[in-house]
């Protein structure tokens, strides 16, 4: 009944419970919410064009391809320069723990609402319409324009080996893109499990490299332990000198870290497509926050040790390999073919990225037209279960990949890509409010957390502090321009022009459709809790044997 427990044991949050919890039996029986009828929550859209056809193996790797990117390889010689060793391995540190509760949040909420478009549609079923529009169009509209943005960012790496037949690269580029979002969704899944694995190993390539350089493996030189830490120093003055001065570079590096780590909560856009989603979502959101803190921790580490913040090579800025201070590391060691290696699995990190971009944009997309707030065109699929219209246009927006062969023209590409530039906080801060919202609704029904799909004691609280933290963030990404000397336009227009713009579309829509904000008590959860009960999920196996020491995807 309505507001009173299921009569659960005490839910630890371990995985076996995750599967028993996702599979309940189905011959309890829910009351609806109090002031409205039964809200459908996962559409019929979805349940009958879409194919569920991603594992979780697939959703796993998929979110840490996208999260092991182009900034991991070439930007952190960047983070080096401007917080030094110590101060660049705090920034990321921090940055891994609001990643953490952005992850748990997202796989808490999004096992209870395993719909198409993640946290959009979450803002709608648990905030307010309004701000799921507003929410919605400003990912559709970044993603949308991330696509030609990583075609452009891989033809600046072919140019490592060649300028030539800039126009053919782009054209292919685009061509397979096209292909890999049209044909199926598992096909998709395949090539992003591909690449993932391909960084993973170069991550894992690197720091094993870069131990045996500080070691002194390599023949003809000596051990580096932590000298570079003492000489130039573990923090670099930023804008400032004294502690103000090393402070501001921690706080730069924390900023810029947090696009390093974008990608992240596009786990579960494409969560209608996935098998058992209340299971593998959970799961997945764990695993992933915990390999991508992991890797990106230990890269900053070994690269903190290897190269000093002062090194000149630091302040190369090609875009290429030539950029990356594993590169300088191996070339200060005499290592001559590493370059190239990392340039090529840097290419492949960047069409991954288009990749990834084009599954999020086209399912936000998808499920903005379930919620009429998109044209309803956009919900036409293959027979496969793939929205083509949401690829087609996506495929035609990629097309401004071609502004980049004009310096006139590649300056008005980018000055739109900063439109957005601030997404992903937005996008994070959205994701953090649902789930404080979907916890501050549970306490008004009198319904038990543990009664939800997955749950942890202590996301509520964490969930608020790192609202507060990419809050913070967010008003304080552009604080270098407030700098006297220091004001740059393209910087400031990147850093807040996307705050007004996502209030501007929240209000338009909210006096539109005279949207409301949803009271507590009217948001859906016993309807959700229900349609669980109704549609159990095949019991994942626990993992046994050789597959525990699976630790990519297992």
């Amino acid at each position: 009944m309505f507001g009173k427990s299921l009569g659960r044991p005490i839910w630890t949050g371990s995985e076996d419970d995750v599967e028993t919890k996702a599979v309940t039996e189905t011959n309890m029986q829910v009351e609806p919410e109090q002031g409205h009828g039964v809200v459908q929550i996962v559409d019929s859209h979805e349940e009958n064009d879409l194919s569920r056809s991603l594992s979780q193996r697939h959703i796993q790797m998929i979110a840490l391809a996208g999260a092991i990117g182009t900034g991991l390889f070439l930007s952190l010689g960047g983070a080096l320069q401007t917080g030094g060793p110590l101060g660049a391995l705090l920034g990321y540190a921090l940055i891994g723990l609001v990643v953490c509760a952005v992850q748990f949040a997202l796989g808490e909420v999004s096992a209870l609402f395993p719909v198409t478009g993640s946290f959009v549609r979450h803002a709608e079923l648990l905030v307010d319409p309004a701000l799921g529009f507003a929410i919605g169009w400003n990912v559709v509209y970044g993603t949308y324009l991330s696509v030609p943005s990583e075609i452009s960012a891989a033809v600046v790496l072919i140019e490592f080996w060649t300028d030539k037949y800039a126009a053919l690269w782009i054209t292919l580029f685009i061509i397979v893109t096209f292909l890999v979002g049209i044909i199926v969704v598992r096909a998709y899944g395949e090539v992003e499990f591909f690449f993932a694995t391909l960084k993973i190993l170069l991550v894992a390539g690197i720091i094993i490299m870069g131990l045996v350089i500080d070691l002194g493996g390599v023949p003809g030189q000596q051990r580096i332990g932590f000298r570079y830490w003492n000489n130039p120093g573990p923090f670099v003055e930023y804008l400032a000198s004294g502690s103000w001065g090393s402070f501001l570079g921690f706080w730069a590096v924390m900023n810029n870290a947090v696009y390093s780590f974008a990608g992240v909560e596009s786990l579960s856009v494409a969560a209608a497509e996935t098998k058992n989603p209340r299971q593998n979502i959970p799961k997945a959101c764990k695993r992933v926050f915990a390999r991508v803190s992991i890797m990106y921790i230990l890269s900053v580490l070994i690269v903190g040790i290897l190269v000093p913040s002062n090194d000149p090579s630091l302040d190369d800025n090609s875009g290429t390999a030539a950029q990356s201070p594993f590169v300088t590391a191996a070339t200060r060691a005499g290592i001559s073919v590493v370059p190239s290696i990392i340039n090529a699995v840097v290419l492949t990190s960047a069409w991954s990225a288009a990749n990834q971009s084009l599954l999020a944009g086209t399912r936000i997309l998808y499920g903005l037209a379930i919620k009429k707030q998109a044209p309803k065109i956009f919900l036409r699929t293959t027979k496969w279960g793939i929205p083509f219209v949401c690829v087609i246009l996506q495929t035609l927006v990629a097309t401004l990949a071609y502004m980049g062969l004009s310096n006139g023209a590649l300056t008005v590409f980018y000055w739109l890509l900063d439109l957005t530039a601030c997404g992903t906080l937005i996008s994070w801060s959205a994701i953090l409010f649902n789930h404080i919202r979907l916890h501050q609704a549970l306490k008004k029904q009198g319904i038990s957390s543990q009664e939800l799909p997955w749950s942890n004691w202590w996301t509520p609280y964490s969930s608020r502090v790192a609202l507060v933290a990419c809050i913070m963030f967010l008003l304080t990404s552009g604080f270098s321009v407030f700098v006297e000397g220091n004001w740059d336009t393209a910087t400031f227009i990147s850093s807040y022009l996307d705050i007004p713009i996502v209030i501007i579309a929240y209000v338009s829509w909210k006096l539109f459709k005279k949207t409301k904000i949803l009271s507590l008590g009217d948001i859906p959860i016993q309807n959700a809790l229900k349609e669980m009960r109704e549609k159990p999920e095949e019991r994942i196996p626990p993992t046994r044997g050789w597959q525990r020491l699976n630790i990519l995807w297992g």
